[in-house]
Formats: C-alpha cells, sequence, structure tokens
C-alpha cells in the first residue's frame, strides 16, 4: 500500500504505485486536466513519474506560479523540434526559460522575424498532435553514442558525471534535458515567437555565433494578448527612444555601454542625489570617496582578482598592474583601516556614490540597463554582531521610505552561498542566519534563492515593480564577514580586546544610471514635479510680452523653480504642444491680462487650466510641492 499525503495533510491511499497523473485523477478528472507536474518530497518531477514509496506531494496546476516555467520550457522545446522540421542542418544548443519568456540558441543560418510565422505554424501543428513528453535515462555513453552528431549537445554531456542523462522525446523529437515537462504539447494554448539576435556559444567570441530565438507562451489566450499589449506600451515608454527624445541623455560608439547626460538629464540626476543624500544624513550615514583605479595587490587581497577578474579593466601604470575599480568595497576597507574604532563607535554607516566599471559583451549592452560604466550608490556599514539585525531592519526601512517616494511597490528574495565563494562555513552560516532574522522580524514575506549570493556573502535582492508590472531587481544588502577578515579590520570591544567586524554592504538605487532608466519608462518621461528637468515653461502671446516673461523667468528661478522660457515665432498652440510633448509639469501663458493683473493662468499636462492664480500663491505651493515630493501634481 502506497500513502500519499497531500498539502492538506489529507491521505490517499493506492494499492499499487501510482502516477502523478493517477493521483489527480483520483481527486477528480477536471483537476486532472489542468495539472502539469507534480512535487514529490519538495523535488519536482513529471505527472507521469511513478511513486513506489509513501511520500508528501504537491500537484502543479497551471494557476501554481511554477507552471509558467515548466509551460515555457516546453515551448522551447516544441519550438527547437518546429526548426529542425523545417532546417534539418540546424544543430541546437541549449533553450532555458528567462525573466521574459524562453529562448533557443541554434547554430543555423540566419533568420529574421520575417521567418518566424513558417516556424509558428509547424510548431501550431506540433500542439494540436497533443505529442505526449516522454522521459528517458539512459547511460553517459549512450548518451554520447546517440548524440555523436549534434556536437553542442556532445560537449554538454561529456561535462556531465557518469551516471544516468535524461532526455525527453515528443514525436520524433528528443532532446538533452534534466525536465519537468507538461504531459502533452496540446497544453501550449497561447505562444508567439518575440525576437531573434545573435549569440556566441557560452558567450564566447572566439565560438561559434548562433541565431538566439526567443517567445513567450501561456496557458490562457488572454494572458498572451495582454502580454502583447504591455510590450506595445514598453515600447511607448522605452527610455532609450524617450530619453534621447527630451535631451536627456545620449549613447555613442565612441564610448560604447557609456552613456552621455546632457544638462536636462543631470537635472533629473541631481534631483535623484539630492534626494538621497537628504535621506541618507538623516538616517546616519557620512559620504565619502573613493579612487577610479587602484593596484592588483588591493584586488587580490579583495579577492575580486581571483573571482572577478575577467570583468575588470586593467592598465600597467610604472610597471605596476592596475584595475578600473568594478566595485566600491576595498577602497571603503582602507577608509574603514584609518583609525582604530571602539565599539562605541559603532555602527560606522559610509556611503560613497561611486563610479564603476565593468566589461560587459556589446551584444548584452541596452541602453540604461547594462552599461560598462555607472554609478552605485553604495554603502558599508561596520557594526558589531549584535547590531546586525537592527542595522539590516534599517537598511529595509530606509529602502521602504526611498521606494515609496517613487511610487514603486517592492518584493524581497534572500540569496544563500554560491558554488564560488570565501569565507568559512561557519561565516556563512552566521550571516546567513543574520539576514533571515532580520527578515522575519520585518515582517514582509521573501522567497529563498539557493546559491545565488555574492562570492563573499549572503544577500537580500530588492525588486522594485514598475508602472507596467515588470519587476527589476535594484537594491541589495550583502551580509559580509570574510571582507574584514581579509583586510584585517577591527575594532576595540568592550573587553579592550581587538574584534573583527560584521560588514553590510547595500545599494539602494543599485546603479544610479540604470535606475534612472527605469524611472524614464516607469513615468513614461512625464517625472513628478520635484525630478522634472524643466518644471515649467513661460509662453508670451506676443513678441511685446517677451521682456515680462524673462523678468518672470528670473523669479520662478530666484524661488528654485526650473523655468525656460519659450518666444519663438509660433502659435500659441504649437508651444503648448510643444511643450507638453516634451513632459513639462507647468505651461503659463502670459498675456496681458496676466501681465497687468500680476496673476497667473496654469496648464498642467493632464489638460487642466486653473486661471487668476496669485503670483505669492503660485510660488508658495509649487515649493512646498516640490520640497514635499510629490508624485500628483495636485496643487491648484
Amino acid at each position: 500500500m502506497i500513502n500519499i499525503t497531500l498539502p492538506d495533510q489529507s491521505i490517499k491511499q493506492f494499492e499499487t504505485p501510482p502516477t502523478g497523473m493517477k493521483i489527480a485523477q483520483n481527486i477528480s478528472e477536471g483537476f486532472a486536466r489542468n495539472c502539469v507536474a507534480i512535487e514529490i518530497n519538495n523535488t519536482m518531477l513529471d505527472l507521469n513519474r511513478v511513486i513506489d514509496q509513501d511520500a508528501s506531494v504537491r500537484l502543479i496546476t497551471t494557476r501554481d506560479k511554477e507552471a509558467i516555467g515548466i509551460l515555457r520550457h516546453s515551448t522551447a522545446h516544441v519550438m527547437a523540434q518546429a526548426v529542425q522540421k523545417l532546417y534539418p542542418d540546424a544543430k541546437l544548443t541549449i533553450g532555458p526559460t528567462v525573466e521574459e519568456g524562453f529562448y533557443y540558441d541554434i547554430d543555423m543560418p540566419p533568420v529574421s522575424e520575417d521567418d518566424f510565422p513558417q516556424i509558428e505554424a509547424e510548431m501550431e501543428k506540433i500542439i494540436k498532435a497533443k505529442l505526449p513528453f516522454e522521459r528517458r535515462e539512459v547511460s553517459k555513453q549512450e548518451a554520447l553514442e546517440a548524440y555523436k552528431n549534434e556536437p553542442y549537445k556532445t560537449e554538454l554531456i561529456s561535462e556531465l558525471k557518469d551516471g544516468t542523462i535524461s532526455f525527453y522525446q515528443q514525436g520524433d523529437f528528443t532532446d538533452l534535458c534534466r525536465g519537468p515537462h507538461l504531459p502533452h504539447t496540446g497544453m501550449i494554448k497561447a505562444f508567439k515567437l518575440m525576437k531573434v539576435s545573435g549569440a556566441y556559444w557560452r558567450a564566447d567570441q572566439t565560438k561559434a555565433q548562433l541565431q538566439r530565438i526567443y517567445g513567450i507562451s501561456f496557458f490562457d489566450n488572454k494572458e498572451l494578448k495582454q502580454h502583447l499589449h504591455l510590450i506595445v506600451e514598453a515600447k511607448k515608454r522605452d527610455h532609450r527612444k524617450v530619453g534621447p527624445a527630451l535631451g536627456l541623455f545620449s549613447f555613442h560608439e565612441e564610448a560604447a555601454g557609456m552613456p552621455f547626460f546632457h544638462a536636462k538629464g543631470m537635472e533629473v540626476w541631481n534631483a535623484l542625489l539630492d534626494y538621497w543624500r537628504e535621506e541618507h544624513r538623516a538616517a546616519g550615514y557620512v559620504e565619502t570617496k573613493t579612487p577610479i583605479m587602484l593596484n592588483r595587490n588591493l584586488w587580490e587581497k579583495s579577492g575580486h582578482w581571483e573571482n572577478y577578474r575577467e570583468n575588470m579593466y586593467t592598465s600597467e601604470i610604472d610597471q605596476t598592474e592596475y584595475a578600473i575599480k568594478p566595485m566600491n568595497c576595498p577602497g571603503g576597507m582602507m577608509l574603514y583601516a584609518e583609525t582604530q574604532h571602539s565599539y562605541k563607535n559603532l555602527p560606522l554607516r559610509s556611503a560613497e556614490i561611486g563610479l564603476v566599471h565593468r566589461h560587459e559583451l556589446s551584444g548584452v549592452l541596452s541602453g540604461l540597463f547594462r552599461v560598462r560604466a555607472f554609478h552605485q550608490d553604495d554603502a558599508h556599514i561596520f557594526m558589531t554582531p549584535d547590531q546586525i539585525e537592527s542595522e539590516i531592519l534599517g537598511v529595509l526601512k530606509l529602502v521602504e521610505r526611498i521606494y515609496g517616494t517613487f511610487g514603486l511597490e517592492f518584493h524581497l528574495e534572500l540569496s544563500t552561498r554560491p558554488a564560488k565563494s570565501i569565507g568559512s562555513d561557519e561565516q556563512w552560516e552566521k550571516a546567513t542566519s543574520g539576514l533571515k532574522g532580520a527578515l522575519e522580524t520585518y515582517g514582509r514575506k521573501y522567497q529563498t534563492n539557493e546559491g545565488d549570493g555574492a562570492f563573499y556573502g549572503p544577500k537580500i535582492d530588492i525588486h522594485i515593480k514598475d508602472a507596467l508590472g515588470r519587476t527589476w531587481q535594484c537594491g541589495t544588502i550583502q551580509l559580509d564577514m570574510s571582507l574584514p577578515e581579509r583586510f584585517d579590520l577591527s575594532y576595540i570591544g568592550k573587553d579592550n580586546e581587538k574584534h573583527r567586524p560584521i560588514m553590510i554592504h547595500r545599494v539602494v538605487y543599485g546603479s544610479i544610471e540604470r535606475f534612472f532608466g527605469i524611472l524614464t519608462e516607469h513615468f513614461a518621461g512625464k517625472f513628478p514635479l520635484w525630478m522634472a528637468p524643466v518644471q515649467a515653461v513661460l509662453l508670451p502671446i506676443n513678441d511685446d510680452l517677451a521682456s515680462y516673461a524673462g523678468d518672470l523667468k528670473k523669479q520662478f528661478e530666484k524661488n528654485g523653480i526650473r523655468t525656460e522660457m519659450d518666444d519663438r515665432a509660433e502659435s500659441l498652440n504649437k508651444k503648448i504642444r510643444d511643450a507638453q510633448i516634451n513632459k513639462i509639469p507647468l505651461i503659463l501663458t502670459i498675456g496681458e491680462k496676466e501681465k497687468e493683473s500680476g496673476n497667473l493662468s496654469i496648464r498642467t499636462l493632464d489638460g487642466k487650466v486653473t486661471y487668476g492664480i496669485p503670483m505669492e500663491d503660485f510660488f508658495s505651493r509649487v515649493r512646498g510641492h516640490i520640497r514635499q515630493r510629490n508624485l500628483e501634481l495636485e496643487i491648484f
């Protein structure tokens, strides 16, 4: 008798070993039709897997969050099958799921989006056939024999440990895969191929360039339509178009991956940093600055030379190797080591807006989202062990205040020790426990990503959600017990002995460039008044009023309002339209009536017009609105 325990702790008994599908059908046929996989003792498996001993199970349905990844990986197999049908000489590599769907890297002649309808039509045939995904397990030698004509699969198999290797087959197509997969191809209800790009095998420029075909899939056609609608909206908000159109920033081949910020972009930049500094001063941080280039000895001491060398830009000065910093941490360690600290001086919260450089392949550069040169709003908090929880809580509350100012929601993820790391098991256990304890006290739900921590310590990643529902990892909190030891940092404790401080690395904006890009898309270029590069524009209705408008402009600027005047020989309607295109929050028409009364007529971007506002009342309200950093432009 096999006892199966369900999540509600009810037990179902089977005289013979059941499959996951049989368990689902035992509950109800309707329920079984919506099941995609089964979790057995915390391991995700196919529904046709036989369970030959007592087990706790959870049936994964199309409504569960895990289901979408299984669907999309299955769709990737269907796409690969379709491609091989249409392009018999195509050689397959890997086809993983990613945040935006799935892709498959294929060694084949170049394809374009014009080829997608033909591939999609072939995929439709495979889906309509409702081909079952069947798992097979063979020895490594058998796998090598089966894939002797597939060089990329052979390479992957060769690197696997000896033992059984799993494959999945649907119809006449077989692919190397861990699984699990859908019960059959017919469960793919809605899909679309999205784009194609080039990708080097294993991201190595010396190896073959492959065709990377991206796609998306859902269990429901409505979800696909909604997703495609969001893509259209995202294109309208694309910071790579909005930013240059508003004169905020630009990109040039002479400095690939290194953005140029224009005068208007710097107004937004400085508004972000002014707010950042205000919040950090209030939270007890001091601001520091460290050199952009440091010699190899320091990077060896920090562990970056061994663990991060391939991403660093280097140079030789006076026969000594130097590296442009990819991170601010080592400089922060040196600053701390300048002084002997007492437990009475801790915690020490030290922040830096540091310019860092990291080598990224040209193919992955993407506007402000993926760059080679960027500024991090780094901070290093040095503390005693008993201060860990309170300091992490302090950072979380700071993050909550800052993101809330931009109207951004967020969720938390805890990442634990990766395979490549420094530090002892004891240090990692203590650091991870410290983060978990703080998260439990903070009270928000969080998910755990095993093995995804930094090489020097576990971390809390903070993912924000923008106006389109997309999530972005920006803030991070990393607890580090290794670098203080490598740099021999210490403080004098209550016992008058030297002790090793615990350290937090943390960012809130993360990459300021990336955060800038995210906000550009989040607000679709319509920044809140306090951030807007131009907060008000004065539109004199004729040349005779230009002098008066010029005097007004000086008054606006004295009141801290970033103001432009448009005295072009254009119609008033065109000037208003251009101001709206440029997303200027306050548009003021200057006519004879306004000059005589000294009052103002204001049009906001939502089209609302308010007449006869006394000037001092206007200045008072606008200054207060900017000072409070309100999101909504509800002033009058």
